[in-house]
């Protein structure tokens, strides 16, 4: 593995702990949410697969599409 392929494994690994973390606490019957559980799934698949350019590129969509839904207000916190 070269120091490009190291990077992207491990800002893809940061990046994912945070998704998981931020959704946690998020009602996924919310309407694309389930885009965003479909893409960390990718994420989690292109990483087993050493396939550091596809995790890096799921796992930032699926960042993409939660924090747009957050700032439509489109969770409310579990209790």
């Amino acid at each position: 593995m070269n120091k490009t392929q190291e990077k992207l494994e491990e800002e893809t690994k940061k990046w994912l702990q945070k998704l998981e973390d931020r959704i946690e606490n998020r009602d996924s019957r919310v309407e694309q949410m389930e885009n965003v559980e479909a893409y960390r799934s990718d994420t989690y698949h292109f990483l087993k697969e050493e396939d550091y350019i596809r995790a890096w590129e799921s796992v930032i969509y699926a960042w993409g599409i939660l924090e747009t839904l957050e700032r439509l207000g489109k969770f409310e916190e579990k209790d």
